[in-house]
């Protein structure tokens, strides 16, 4: 990363980055001010600077707290950045506290959340059936069994997914997956 010095008006040095075929170390503790080349602004201390990735580590914001807002930014969307003052190393282990608990309790929402997008996806499906099984999704309760749509732990709409491969249920919950399946084929093909 090349860099070149500009005067602000304040007074102060802002520094303009640009990607050539070298980079130059941040310093780990600097405070600076962050333009990205995607119109971002922030105020963020360096934790640390990958120069293999060349991945910035930024804590947001300038004062540190319990809680960190933690960044990981390529070197090469940083545009422009001002030198606001060293602090003291953000790792500092006396200073640092993870908490575990709430970090637990992330992990668990996200793998909850990832493995009902999971189920969510037909597996060995068109995507013509899934987009069906989308559409049902919106106001029905579905499941797939395999390559069949189960609605309302009673329908199920089998391949082709046409209005007659829909089957079970009782006439009036058979009638509404038909409409949907009919409707949305109706307007799609």
């Amino acid at each position: 990363m090349s860099s070149s010095n500009q005067m602000a008006m304040d007074g102060t040095t802002t520094t303009t980055a640009t990607t050539n075929n070298h980079t130059e170390d941040f310093a780990v503790g600097c405070l600076l001010s962050i333009k990205t080349t995607l119109g971002d602004e922030f105020e963020a201390q360096v934790i640390t600077f990958d120069r293999h990735s060349n991945i910035l580590v930024l804590q947001e914001g300038s004062k540190p707290g319990p809680r960190r807002n933690i960044r990981l930014l390529k070197a090469n969307y940083v545009k422009e950045f001002s030198f606001l003052g060293q602090s003291e190393d953000p790792l500092d282990n006396k200073k640092c506290f993870l908490d575990l608990n709430s970090l637990q309790a992330r992990e668990e929402s996200a793998i909850r959340q990832a493995e009902a997008e999971a189920e969510r996806r037909g597996v060995g499906v068109t995507s013509e059936a899934q987009n069906i099984f989308d559409a049902l999704s919106k106001t029905l309760p579905v499941r797939w069994d395999k390559t069949v749509i189960v609605v309302m732990n009673e329908v199920r709409v089998s391949s082709p997914y046409l209005p007659e491969s829909v089957s079970g249920g009782t006439p009036a919950a058979n009638d509404r997956v038909k409409k949907v399946v009919g409707h949305y084929r109706d307007s799609h093909i």
